[in-house]
């Protein structure tokens, strides 16, 4: 890591010039925040665990045909990815009522939507990400027409997948939060693709049967046991194997 130059430190990663240009280089932390970065702590291994779960969707997704900004996996907790100009804008997508959606219109937490709503949020963590409509999108010129579209589309197609591949482990996929960037080729033509990762830091995760929270709301809300949670879907995943030491694991990317 010494050896590359930063480019940008967010709350989860660390974003290295890439080794190509065009390129970047994602390292993924075990620091945690939420609300907003009011609250922050770490959790141990979870670095090393995002980073295989978010290979492990976005390869997927690609075998589905959805463009994404991810090349490959360099070790434990680093991966190479394209580098896009990221939209300003959230999408959330919600088949649940949970988290702020249900405090904002007094739903009980835990309620099933009659369909898949979305839901977009200007992202800026000093503004505390505020719901904007599509209006706010194209007025401030955040993102075109078309652009909305062509996200709006890919977000559907991506909850449609995700929800069938964590029904089959046994989770259900309450909420998520998508984020897409831009990438330009030689002739000037823009492409949408899907960008940052897919993990439970983004995701809302809940046992089946159980109803036990599997993602970050543990550390948001205190219940404890946060590292087994997410060791917990990387296994179900088939992405961590059984009896897998996180540390040992780690060392790989040392």
């Amino acid at each position: 890591m010494a050896r590359r130059r930063q480019i940008y430190e967010g709350k989860a990663k660390v974003i290295f010039e890439g080794p190509e240009p065009g390129t970047l280089v994602c390292y993924f932390k075990d620091d945690a925040t939420a609300f907003n970065n009011q609250k922050k702590g770490t959790i141990t291994g979870k670095g090393v665990l995002n980073n295989r779960i978010s290979e492990f969707l976005m390869l997927r997704l690609q075998d589905l045909g959805i463009p994404t900004h991810f090349l490959r996996r360099l070790n434990m907790r680093e991966q190479l990815v394209r580098e896009v100009e990221i939209i300003p804008v959230e999408v959330v997508i919600r088949n649940v009522a949970a988290g702020s959606m249900a405090k904002r219109l007094g739903i009980p937490e835990g309620t099933p939507l009659p369909r898949s709503i979305v839901e977009y949020c200007y992202k800026s963590d000093e503004l505390g990400d505020p719901l904007i409509s599509e209006e706010h999108i194209t007025a401030f010129g955040w993102a075109s027409p078309q652009d909305i579209d062509d996200f709006l589309a890919m977000s559907l197609r991506i909850n449609d997948f995700l929800s069938g591949v964590f029904l089959g482990i046994g989770i259900k996929l309450v909420d998520f939060k998508l984020e897409f960037g831009r990438i330009y080729d030689e002739n000037g033509d823009v492409r949408i693709v899907l960008a940052d990762e897919l993990s439970p830091d983004n995701m809302r995760l809940w046992d089946t049967q159980t109803g036990e929270k599997m993602d970050k709301d543990r550390f948001r809300r205190d219940l404890g046991n946060v590292e087994d949670a997410y060791r917990e879907v990387a296994r179900r995943l088939g992405v961590l194997p059984e009896g897998a030491n996180i540390e040992s694991i780690d060392s790989e990317s040392n």
